[in-house]
């Protein structure tokens, strides 16, 4: 079942509610099933995505309510990718998103989310793939996340390109969690694809 997006007057207030909807549906699946869509859906990455060795690999770590990404990042790492974690560095004005190797120690920011401490950063130019997590996404490209807006700003570059869109941003989710519109805001960045349980749903950018 989608859930559609509310009638609010409002672009932040559609938003709000519709987070919150999914949020909650997010929070109520069963951890043994969590586990096996995580697994799923690792194996449609792998059936379709063809990942490359040397390619430079973005993932998350995941909340415990959030699409774990575990299995695909064994998946890259099996394949010869260098996988990298974000990390917000709140030192800079923006909160400016960098991303580190998995590899090295580890602290929990202020939203419970673990990120690498090592010295080695990448920009988010320099990517091949990243495998982003979402709150909601329609079929063409728009995500909603849950409202920091740090991968936004990362990708902002994009916006400035009319053919070539590196990296790729790729999309994990629930099958659930697709939504037949979601109202774009002008600093939202398209994903070019989501792959979910049911397999890879190519957007419009891809």
């Amino acid at each position: 079942m989608r859930v559609a997006l509310p009638d609010f007057t409002t672009l932040s207030a559609a938003r709000r509610s519709l987070r919150a909807s999914l949020n909650a549906r997010r929070r109520q699946v069963p951890p043994q099933q969590r586990a096996h869509i995580s697994q799923l859906v690792a194996q449609n990455v792998d059936r379709s995505l063809q990942l490359r060795s040397g390619w430079r690999i973005a993932l998350y770590a995941a909340l415990p309510w959030e699409l774990d990404a575990a299995p695909l990042i064994a998946l890259a790492e099996s394949r010869g990718c260098r996988v990298f974690l974000p990390r917000i560095d709140r030192r800079r004005a923006s909160s400016a998103m960098r991303f580190v190797p998995r590899c090295g120690p580890w602290r929990y920011n202020r939203l419970g989310i673990a990120e690498p401490q090592g010295s080695e950063s990448l920009g988010a130019r320099w990517l091949e793939v990243v495998f982003l997590p979402l709150v909601g996404f329609d079929r063409r490209g728009v995500r909603l996340g849950t409202g920091g807006g740090f991968y936004d700003r990362a990708f902002a570059f994009r916006h400035l390109r009319q053919v070539w869109h590196a990296p790729r941003l790729v999309g994990l989710a629930y099958a659930f969690q697709e939504v037949d519109r979601i109202e774009a805001a002008a600093h939202d960045v398209l994903m070019d694809a989501v792959v979910t349980e049911e397999g890879v749903i190519r957007c419009t950018t891809g």
